[in-house]
């Protein structure tokens, strides 16, 4: 535990340390007053303070309970409980993701209410609980990651020329939001256990590849959003 909360105090500081010092630096050129230089200051610390509280409990907690859940799910001979299990876990860590809720928070407010936040929310996070679904699919019946990712892309294309033009750009976003601190570790662990039970599999090759495809999912949810959206 002690070495666990050392290294993640490290690792935090050596995070948020340069863009600190850079946006120090930014402040006393402007020549910004002291009460912004206290607030800034009084900020910073509780940012680290509260990554590293966060990313030590994804640590022990999320990303432990996210190998189980993959290796316990492919012991199970019912495929569509593992679709929707995968669908609702990454669901609920898309929805939790603080990534997420920055986006929409600065879209409602931007959009004057034109855009709902919850249903941005959702949209998002049904992307990635869909894509995710596939993702586990791709696994088991060991299909080649470039398809899918030729087959998702082509789509984007697709829609990207009936989209509407207000949700073009926040679907892009969409897709960068979700590779969070929050939504990655779950992901990624519940790709990694399932590949565990399963002998013939390659960690390296199975394992990985899910965040490119889980963040296919939010931009074209969003951008089919903007399709129905008028």
């Amino acid at each position: 535990m002690i070495e666990d909360i050392k290294e993640t105090t490290k690792e935090v500081i050596q995070a948020v340390l340069p863009l600190t010092v850079a946006v120090f630096f930014l402040m006393v050129i402007i020549g910004m007053n002291h009460d912004m230089f206290l607030s800034f200051f009084m900020g910073s610390l509780l940012v680290i303070l509260g990554m590293i509280l966060f990313l030590l409990g994804v640590k022990i907690g999320m990303l432990p309970i996210g190998e189980s859940i993959g290796s316990e799910l492919s012991k199970h001979n019912s495929l569509l409980f593992i679709l929707g299990s995968a669908f609702i876990l990454s669901f609920m860590a898309t929805v939790a993701e603080p990534d997420v809720r920055v986006l929409s928070s600065m879209i409602d407010s931007v959009s004057e209410d034109s855009i709902s936040r919850n249903v941005l929310i959702l949209s998002i996070a049904s992307g990635v609980g869909f894509f995710v679904a596939v993702s586990m699919l791709r696994i088991t019946y060991g299909v080649p990651i470039k398809y899918l990712f030729t087959v998702g892309y082509l789509i984007i294309l697709i829609l990207s020329f009936f989209t509407n033009p207000d949700y073009l750009a926040i679907a892009y976003d969409a897709g960068g939001v979700t590779t969070g601190p929050m939504t990655v570790p779950i992901i990624l662990a519940l790709g990694i256990g399932t590949v565990s039970v399963l002998g013939d599999k390659s960690a390296l090759t199975e394992g990985f590849g899910l965040i490119g495809l889980a963040s296919i999912g939010p931009i074209i949810s969003v951008m089919l959003l903007g399709v129905l959206v008028p």
